[in-house]
């Protein structure tokens, strides 16, 4: 099988989290991705922990794979080395703030121009428009204005991040989405484009019940803890040992809940209907928990799948790492150790396909400037 990206060559610029996280998805898909990073400390992940033998966890779970050169783009022999890799490149992608690389003399224009073919991937936190355009920004920072806070946690408590970087993964998506169809764009046109993600925008676009609400109505939704805010039973319920999710989204399903727990209020008019019972929400959860509290939580999973009703144990990483069906899906798999390296673990690939293999491990994360013989061996051979 050949993978469907196979042949096509990124220049990956960015570092942390958004930017790198597309770069993976790219090179899951088959693309060669060449890592470039500063000289002397390379991408700021490298200097998180969690480290095994002083080396970075999570830099590698977000980068195996890749090859790494590192150039200083304000020294004449490196920027040599960057002009001859952006002419073999398809892709760059980079996540610095609106205009440093215009400064540097790399900005979209000036690549357009000399390579017409090149398909550019900017991310920011704020885009490349817009009056806060060279603002700075983190996932917290967007997660926080973009409204994604407000509606997480307790009912009638603090704002809270989600716990995930949702901020950098959606745009990374996002970033990889532009990419993918301006690559298929450019079958047609000969031409590449310019994809420009800001980290705002991504938190907008997931919202949709809340954006749904706050347009509908004027007011904007508070955080509802675990609970969806329009649909009910739809939650986490306490069993005697532990948390377990009900998500009941339909009227059949709820019927068929009451049934499971022998609790006769299916036709109760304050529970009749998803609205009466969103509407009695606390309600229907004491009543609910009266019976849930008396079993432990594999009980009622068994109980529920039995009857074909959505349900899940609430799991920590730990226990979802081991959970049989993500470790069947290869989603969960070893980055192999470098010569003389530590091993790591990484997320799999998420994305199925007939046509491409899945891999049951990932190749090892780059060290800095690991790659540059192999790199300028391979211009050279171009030139040749």
């Amino acid at each position: 099988m050949t993978a469907p990206l196979s042949g096509v060559t990124i220049l990956d610029l960015t570092h942390v989290l958004a930017g790198p996280f597309c770069a993976t998805t790219l090179a899951d898909l088959g693309a060669r991705v060449i890592k470039v990073e500063r000289p002397g400390t390379g991408d700021d992940t490298r200097a998180f922990p969690p480290f095994v033998h002083g080396q970075s966890g999570y830099f590698a779970a977000l980068n195996a794979g890749k090859q790494s050169i590192a150039l200083d783009l304000k020294s004449a022999p490196d920027r040599a080395i960057f002009d001859r890799l952006v002419a073999r490149a398809d892709i760059l992608l980079e996540n610095f703030r609106p205009g440093v690389m215009d400064r540097l003399g790399y900005g979209w224009d000036a690549l357009h121009r000399r390579h017409p073919r090149l398909i550019y991937g900017a991310v920011s936190g704020f885009g490349h428009s817009g009056p806060d355009a060279d603002k700075a920004a983190y996932d917290m920072v967007v997660q926080a204005r973009g409204g994604v806070m407000s509606i997480t946690g307790e009912e009638g408590g603090p704002p809270v991040r989600v716990g995930a970087s949702i901020g950098d993964i959606v745009a990374g998506m996002y970033l990889a989405q532009g990419v993918l169809a301006a690559l298929f764009a450019r079958e047609n046109t000969g031409e590449g484009a310019k994809i420009d993600i800001a980290m705002l925008d991504a938190q907008i676009a997931i919202q949709e019940h809340s954006l749904a609400i706050t347009a509908a109505t004027g007011h904007p939704p508070g955080p509802t803890g675990a609970r969806h805010p329009t649909i009910t039973p739809f939650s986490t319920y306490r069993a005697a040992d532990g948390f377990f999710v009900i998500a009941a989204g339909n009227d059949a399903l709820f019927a068929r809940l009451c049934a499971v727990l022998d609790l006769p209020v299916a036709d109760d008019p304050r529970f009749a209907t998803n609205a009466a019972r969103c509407d009695n929400v606390h309600l229907l959860k004491r009543l609910i928990e009266a019976v849930t509290l008396e079993h432990p939580v594999s009980h009622w999973i068994a109980a529920l799948d039995a009857a074909g009703l959505p349900t899940g144990r609430v799991q920590t990483m730990l226990e979802a790492m081991r959970d049989p069906q993500v470790l069947a899906r290869n989603m969960v798999v070893p980055v192999m150790p470098a010569p003389g390296g530590p091993g790591f673990t990484a997320a799999g690939n998420p994305i199925k396909m007939s046509t491409l293999p899945d891999p049951v491990s990932r190749g090892p994360a780059p060290r800095l400037d690991e790659h540059r013989d192999e790199i300028l061996r391979w211009l050279d051979a171009g030139d040749a």
